[in-house]
């Protein structure tokens, strides 16, 4: 009886998804938003033309020659010219190391500034590296109450505080600008936990958190299918919503102003929620679409447009403008499968959602085993152009946001990259991955630097013995 009710089941199947064969395409919208951020602006392109050039891609010592010469019709370069200059200069070389570390590595984030690399690894160490002292510890921070792993970092905006999270319902604040290089959890320092669950009874784990832009608030996604905002002067949870129909994996704030959140659950949906307008915890719109669970979300910043990583394998680009009042569609159920030990069925890869509404989809990259990361590449240096994700398959990738393209893909590390973070302003690149390395990627560098990563060292896990099933999260 079991194996007919199984066919009938796939018979459905084929009428509720489409497979996805067309090429990639874009929203014009969006791709025309990019290009004027990321290549040379109209003033510059006439020059060129001017010039004799016929169209072709604009070089960079051309750029220069037609400024330096007066050609360019006088002043500097704009913010979309000297983005598409240092577009042109990817970190792909390399890697170099930063760290070399005895437990797998989760997250990496670099400062607003560029000044300080922040990572946390497997079981309770943070480490704060200054940038431009040689990448030297500036903090190196042992962590109070972890359960499991460091699960998420965040730096408020002035630098100055660090909030850790994991699998508890507890965030602690460190102040990574204290005089002491070495922080023991109220040892040496005080590391101050802001409770979010008041039932001694009832626990949970938080995957993700966030700093406000202004500093004031602080913002976690967790395994209680919830949102809670912190308010720090008043030192009290001041907001919870009840989110989701599961884990909420990844949430961040969609720009400046902090009213407006995003949401990413295993409910396979991701949601926007306005603050100023919040009824019955109703989200003010969902973005329909992917096909299981997000695992990451990134906002441009604008309000507008977001990014997120899931376990079907894609990055989706979306626009909140699109996003209906509810979940469009019976979210179909494709395969049976568990992404932590499981391969992704190979057959499902180009399934689509009859109800997708996103801008684009990329794919190449793997998600498997652990909530990976993605994000939109710097605006100054590249005008976000391109679209960068850890990988399952021990590899970073960068996309093109316009093309759809896999621009660059670095390999080197020998497990999983969960994390990776591009400096706001210089062509580097960190990738934090499983085999224990932060590795360093630049787009020109020294060989003949002894702290150049080789073949040899290459390794699939950090630990002498490995362990039988790593927990993923």
């Amino acid at each position: 009886m079991a194996a007919p009710s199984r066919l009938r089941g796939r018979r459905l199947l084929g009428r509720e998804v489409e497979r996805e064969h067309e090429p990639f395409t874009i929203d014009e919208d969006v791709s025309h938003l990019t290009r004027i951020r990321s290549e040379p602006c109209p003033r510059t392109r006439a020059a060129m033309h001017r010039a004799g050039r016929k169209k072709r891609a604009v070089s960079a010592f051309e750029m220069l020659s037609a400024r330096e010469s007066g050609r360019s019709g006088g002043g500097g370069f704009s913010q979309a010219d000297r983005a598409y200059a240092a577009g042109k200069h990817l970190p792909a070389k390399g890697p170099w190391c930063v760290e070399d570390m005895d437990s797998e590595a989760y997250v990496s984030q670099f400062s607003s500034d560029g000044s300080l690399l922040v990572a946390g690894f497997r079981g309770s160490r943070i480490r704060v590296y200054d940038v431009d002292k040689g990448w030297k510890v500036h903090k190196n921070i042992s962590c109070r109450s972890m359960r499991w792993t460091v699960s998420d970092i965040a730096l408020s905006p002035d630098q100055r505080y660090l909030a850790y999270s994991s699998l508890s319902p507890i965030v602690h604040i460190v102040n990574v600008q204290s005089a002491g290089r070495d922080s023991d959890a109220n040892v040496t320092e005080i590391h101050e936990g802001l409770e979010f669950c008041d039932d001694d009874e009832y626990s949970f784990g938080i995957f993700s958190v966030k700093f406000s832009k202004d500093g004031r608030e602080v913002v976690v996604g967790n395994n209680d299918s919830s949102i809670y905002v912190y308010d720090l002067g008043a030192n009290k949870v001041s907001v919870r919503i009840r989110a989701h129909e599961a884990d909420v994996n990844t949430v961040t704030f969609a720009d400046e102003s902090g009213n407006v959140l995003y949401s990413g659950s295993d409910d396979n949906h991701c949601k926007v929620w306005d603050r100023r307008c919040l009824v019955r915890e109703k989200p003010a719109g969902v973005l329909t679409g992917h096909l299981d669970g997000i695992t990451c979300i990134d906002s441009r910043g604008d309000g507008r447009y977001l990014i997120s990583n899931c376990k079907d394998q894609t990055i989706k680009l979306w626009d909140v403008r699109k996003m209906s009042s509810t979940v469009e569609g019976r979210p179909p159920r494709l395969y049976d499968w568990d992404y932590r030990w499981m391969s992704f069925p190979s057959n499902a890869r180009y399934y689509k959602h009859p109800n997708d509404q996103s801008l684009a989809t990329y794919r190449g990259h793997s998600v498997l085993r652990t909530l990976i990361r993605c994000y939109f590449s710097p605006v100054h240096s590249t005008g976000q152009r391109y679209i960068y994700t850890g990988s399952s398959d021990e590899s970073v990738y960068i996309y093109d946001v316009v093309t759809g393209e896999v621009i660059k893909k670095l390999s080197w590390h020998g497990s999983i990259i969960r994390d990776c973070t591009w400096h706001p302003y210089r062509p580097t690149l960190v990738s934090s991955s499983w085999d224990g390395y932060l590795a360093r990627w630049e787009a020109s560098g020294d060989n003949e630097d002894p702290s150049m990563l080789t073949l040899d060292e290459q390794r699939t896990s950090p630990y002498h013995q490995m362990y039988g099933m790593s927990f993923a999260m």
